[in-house]
């Protein structure tokens, strides 16, 4: 069953339309209708691109780092959004805290609201 608060992994399509490198995302919420699409989160690992009040940012330290699937450190950008259907995933590899999630979520609304 698909949740937010899930990391989950698609291929990133090419600029030349060719099969693209898996790519984790988060899951931020399932956007409302009759169609399997849903909000998500980019992940990096490249932390040197970190947005500070806005990013955040998963250490190997962090209580839900060993369920999130990820292998190093990484950084969920907020401001890198997209919607994708669900038929994309190839599968989760874990999942956040709902404390977390629940931060995303806040600091992204924060964000629109202006």
């Amino acid at each position: 069953m698909i949740e937010a608060g899930q990391i989950v992994l698609f291929r990133f399509p090419q600029t030349d339309l060719q099969e693209g490198k898996l790519r984790p995302a988060l899951l931020v919420a399932k956007v409302p209708g009759r169609f399997d699409d849903w909000l998500v989160c980019a992940i990096s690992t490249q932390l040197h691109q970190y947005i500070p009040e806005f990013d955040e940012i998963i250490r190997e330290s962090d209580d839900d780092f060993g369920k999130s699937g990820l292998k190093a450190e990484s950084l969920f950008r907020v401001g890198r959004l997209g919607v994708l259907d669900a038929s994309i995933f190839d599968g989760a590899i874990g999942q956040i805290n709902q404390d977390r999630l629940h931060h995303i979520r806040s600091r992204l609304a924060k964000w629109l609201n202006g």
